[in-house]
């Protein structure tokens, strides 16, 4: 046991050598500040140096310096240097440097540095760091920096900055820079930069929304790229139509102020004695009124066409066509119209990487409101 001497003896040394809370060269009450902290378990009043200790290291004050634990670092105020914590670092107020945990680093306010954490960093306002973390990133306002999770990032109000995940990010407010991920995209109010994911969603874009699936609420200024772009005006049609190509045709137009996308399928590509053949398409084009209820379109088109059992009638089982049509439509309530369509279609063999027919195409069909 450590005796009473060595406390007074230890006063002007700043070492800290301790076994448990209040088993150590300097007790936690002690307005000591300790520039050398080795132990098992130890809590000081303030750490300027070095901290190393099996289980965890606590600092009630402010640490500037390096601090070690197998277990946890806890820091009551500011933490300027480099924390290394086997679970967690926890800092209650400031945190200036290098945080990096097994599980979690947490933040109270003001963030400068690098956070990387095997599951979760999470800090409150006025961020400016690299955080990576193995799962989730979960910031409060005003944060600045990039954001790179194997799940989610989350920013209550506004980032400045990139964000990065396996599937989600959420800025709150606004977002002032990149989002990247491999499902959803979403900023509550302002999105000015680039969205890219399967969906992509803000109130108002300044930028690019580029995703299967791109959607603004009131306003966009820049363009959207995707299979599905989407606003509150949009109008969704059904199209039922024949032609010379394929010969029944089912597909949903998605259609916006000067753009309309298309998703689609149809059966009897081949012709009607190959029972098996189906095909599914996506066109993107843009269209104009010419006067009244009569109004042009044009759009490129990709389908991919499914042959099945065609190669024992003499088709290929398996091609893909690139189309480019004009469509001239009228119409006549406010509920159906009616649509002819020229163009031209070049289909290709996968495998082969050769044209298996060319020709002109020729459709006229429906469409609901």
């Amino acid at each position: 046991m450590v005796a009473v001497g060595a406390f007074a003896q230890n006063k002007s040394l700043g070492i800290n050598l301790s076994v448990w809370k209040n088993l150590s060269t300097q007790r936690n009450d002690s307005t000591q500040t300790s520039y050398l902290n080795i132990g098992l378990l130890s809590s000081m009043n303030q750490l300027n140096g070095f901290g190393l200790n099996v289980l965890g290291g606590i600092v009630n004050k402010n640490a500037n310096g390096v601090m070690l634990s197998g277990i946890a670092n806890i820091v009551g105020e500011s933490m300027r240097g480099i924390q290394f914590g086997g679970i967690c670092n926890v800092n209650g107020d400031e945190m200036v440097g290098a945080s990096l945990s097994g599980l979690v680093n947490i933040v109270g306010n003001n963030t400068k540095g690098l956070l990387i954490t095997g599951l979760s960093n999470i800090t409150g306002d006025n961020s400016s760091a690299v955080m990576i973390g193995g799962i989730m990133n979960i910031s409060g306002d005003n944060v600045n920096g990039m954001h790179l999770s194997g799940v989610a990032n989350i920013a209550g109000d506004n980032l400045n900055g990139a964000m990065i995940s396996g599937l989600l990010n959420i800025a709150g407010e606004t977002l002032n820079g990149v989002q990247v991920s491999a499902l959803a995209n979403i900023v509550g109010t302002q999105m000015n930069g680039v969205q890219v994911g399967l969906a992509n969603f803000a109130t108002r874009a300044k930028g690019i929304q580029l995703g299967l699936i791109n959607y603004y609420r009131e306003n966009l200024d820049g363009f959207q790229l995707g299979l599905i772009n989407a606003n509150p005006n949009t109008k969704v049609q059904m199209m039922l139509y024949g032609g010379n190509n394929a010969k029944m045709n089912l597909a949903v137009r998605f259609k916006n102020d000067f753009y309309y996308t298309m998703l689609g399928t149809s059966a009897y590509y081949f012709d009607f004695k190959d029972r098996y053949s189906a095909s599914f398409f996506y066109r993107a084009g843009i269209w104009h009124t010419l006067y009244k209820n009569l109004s042009l379109s044009g759009d490129l088109g990709f389908q991919h066409i499914e042959g099945f059992k065609s190669k024992d009638l003499g088709f290929p089982a398996r091609l893909y066509s690139l189309q480019a049509r004009l469509n001239l439509e009228y119409q006549f309530t406010d509920k159906v119209g009616v649509f002819a369509t020229g163009g031209y279609a070049i289909d290709r063999r996968y495998k082969k990487s050769s044209t298996y027919d060319k020709g002109a195409i020729i459709e006229a069909g429906i469409i609901l409101f």
